[in-house]
This record gives C-alpha cells, sequence and structure tokens, in this order.
C-alpha cells in the first residue's frame, strides 16, 4: 500500500487531487484510521474515508446485522441480517475501493485491548453508542496523543468535536458524567449528517488543511436545520487530561 499512487489511483482521485495536489493524497494513502463501532455513525464515516483513499482502516463491533439497524446503518442490507456487522462493512469497502486495506475485528472494545487496535493509528474514529467505551478510547487518545474524532447522535439531534491531546479539551472535560445507558431513537439521515462531519474532520486533519472542530463542539439540531457552535475549553480538574501540558 505505501509508495507512489498508482494510475488507477490518480484517475480515480482526480477530483480531490485538484484540491489537496498528490502529496495530499499520498498522506491519505499512508494513513491508518481506527474506527470503534461498524454501526449508523461508523458505516458512513469507513465508507466515505474509504472512497477518500485512506490507505488503512481498522474497524472494530462485536455485534451482528439485525434489521432494526438498516434505518441508519447503510453499509448493512437485508441480505446481511445475522451476519458479523465488521464482515459486512469489509466486504462493501472492498467492492466501492479495492486499492485500500480494511482490517476488522469481531470484538468488544475493552482495556485489554484498545491499545493494541489503537497502536499505529493516527486517528481515532469515535462511531460507539455508549460512554463507558467512549470514555476509553478518550483515555487512550491522551495517552498516545492519537487525535479522537467524536460524535454522538440521538433522535434528530447530534454533535461532533475534534480533540486533540494536548490542546483542546478532551471528552471527558467535555461529559465529566455520562448518560444513562438508554435505547435511544434515531433517525438515518442524523447519524449520516454527524458521520460526514466526523469523516471530513479525518480528512482535513491528515492533509493539513482547514480548520478543524478543535475547542468547539457542533450541536446540530435536525428538526431546525440549525447547526450551532459551543466553545469548550480544559477543565482544570479533568481527571484525565489535567496533567497533559498545553500545547496550544
Amino acid at each position: 500500500m505505501e509508495g507512489m499512487l498508482s494510475e488507477q489511483e490518480l484517475e480515480r482521485y482526480s477530483r480531490q487531487i485538484m484540491l489537496f495536489g498528490e502529496k495530499g493524497q499520498k498522506c491519505l494513502k499512508d494513513a491508518r484510521v481506527f474506527i470503534a463501532g461498524a454501526g449508523g455513525l461508523g458505516c458512513p464515516v469507513a465508507l466515505y474515508l474509504a472512497v477518500a483513499g485512506v490507505g488503512h482502516l481498522r474497524l472494530v463491533d462485536r455485534d451482528v446485522v439485525d434489521r432494526s439497524n438498516l434505518n441508519r446503518q447503510v453499509l448493512h442490507w437485508e441480505q446481511d441480517i445475522g451476519k458479523e456487522k465488521v464482515l459486512s462493512v469489509k466486504e462493501k469497502l472492498h467492492s466501492v475501493n479495492p486499492d485500500i486495506d480494511v482490517e476488522v475485528f469481531a470484538r468488544t472494545i475493552d482495556k485489554s485491548n484498545i491499545y493494541g487496535f489503537t497502536e499505529d493509528a493516527d486517528v481515532i474514529v469515535d462511531a460507539m453508542d455508549n460512554y463507558a467505551t467512549r470514555y476509553l478510547l478518550n483515555q487512550v487518545s491522551q495517552e498516545r496523543c492519537i487525535p479522537l474524532i467524536h460524535g454522538a447522535v440521538r433522535g434528530f439531534d447530534g454533535q461532533a468535536t475534534t480533540i486533540i491531546p494536548g490542546k483542546t479539551a478532551c471528552l471527558n472535560c467535555l461529559f465529566p458524567s455520562a448518560p444513562p445507558d438508554e435505547v435511544f431513537p434515531v433517525v438515518g439521515a442524523t447519524a449520516g449528517i454527524i458521520a460526514m462531519v466526523q469523516a471530513n474532520e479525518v480528512i482535513k486533519y491528515l492533509v493539513g488543511t482547514g480548520e478543524l472542530l478543535a475547542g468547539r463542539l457542533l450541536i446540530w439540531n435536525g428538526l431546525s436545520a440549525e447547526m450551532e457552535y459551543l466553545n469548550v475549553s480544559k477543565r482544570c480538574d479533568c481527571k484525565v487530561c489535567s496533567g497533559s501540558p498545553d500545547r496550544s
């Protein structure tokens, strides 16, 4: 996967190369992105990073496809019901872009394996639906100085931010207490909108262009079609990042 762009890749990514050049496209090809979750957020994030040419994607999700997933998890189809989600995703991603490497694990993310999954990652994408795992991703992000792209949805509403260790507030700064676990409602379009924001943040970070959602929490209200931003700062009493140096 390493090396120069092939003629096929130059043709495939020609519209992107107009934006950030072959050097930027090569940065995408050489990048390694860990996506935690292959559901409502993870599916579109993985799809758009794959078509953008991110060369190495690693996805982890323990679940199998259920019919109730199909309203929002766009890489899982009717014929995939009962299949492990990561295998369903890998099959679709290789079909849409055979030039990338997709590594998948049907596992529950926990303290015993998170360090292995993130060992060589350039970016971590939080596409989870529970805060226990999100806090674990945040912890590893801070310890290893790997940017964390957070996203969450509920109903018509969603949120996203980019966490840069040593520069921005971490996830624990933003949410010191986890909301109660629940089976929450969600519209597929909401997951798509937030996932697109996350994928866009990954691409901008990897090619070094634009302004990241660093220090800002994007809030999406789908019922009013309004998007607002909250400026967020590190908490001096944060149990996760308060001891890390400020690199801003």
